[in-house]
């Protein structure tokens, strides 16, 4: 297993859509491998293949820090809701917006048996499924933000500045 190097925006990796997985090889489990340790490793709660620049459609997502799923071919075949919210992104660091999402969704995926299953997700699955699968199409959460983009390190300045005034 190995930590790979994560896609930043502009690059045009992140842009393209990925192409189906039609077989599971030692290559591509090594793939996955690589995504679970690189997105734990950046403290991130979903990944791409694109964002490791790999078009192909595979994500991992682990919202819990507990049970990893991971999603060979994944769509989205129901979703109801609304829920705004901050969303981030590995590929987009030190930066968040203000995105709006369903509040459920029911993917369909084969998992790494190559098995189809169904994944069903409220909060903040549901944002992670849809965020994930954005990137399989080529797209970045930025696209959907709402006012567009803050710096995190601005926030981080003016909470701790908060802090230090007593909350004045």
């Amino acid at each position: 297993m190995a930590i790979r190097n994560i896609r930043e925006i502009g690059e045009e990796v992140l842009t393209k859509r990925c192409k189906e997985v039609t077989q599971m090889t030692p290559r591509t489990r090594e793939l996955i491998e690589d995504m679970l340790e690189t997105m734990y490793e950046a403290n991130g709660v979903g990944l791409a293949a694109p964002q490791v620049g790999v078009l192909k459609r595979i994500v991992v997502i682990d919202v819990t820090g507990e049970e990893p799923y991971i999603l060979i071919n994944p769509r989205i075949v129901e979703s109801s809701g609304e829920q705004t919210g901050q969303e981030g992104c590995l590929s987009v660091p030190g930066k968040y917006g203000i995105v709006t999402r369903p509040s459920y969704v029911k993917a369909v995926a084969l998992d790494a048996g190559m098995k189809e299953f169904e994944l069903e997700g409220t909060g903040l699955l549901a944002r992670a499924i849809c965020h994930e699968l954005d990137h399989l199409d080529g797209h970045l959460y930025v696209e959907k933000a709402q006012g567009g983009l803050k710096d995190v390190a601005d926030d981080e300045e003016e909470e701790q500045t908060l802090y230090e005034d007593g909350g004045n």
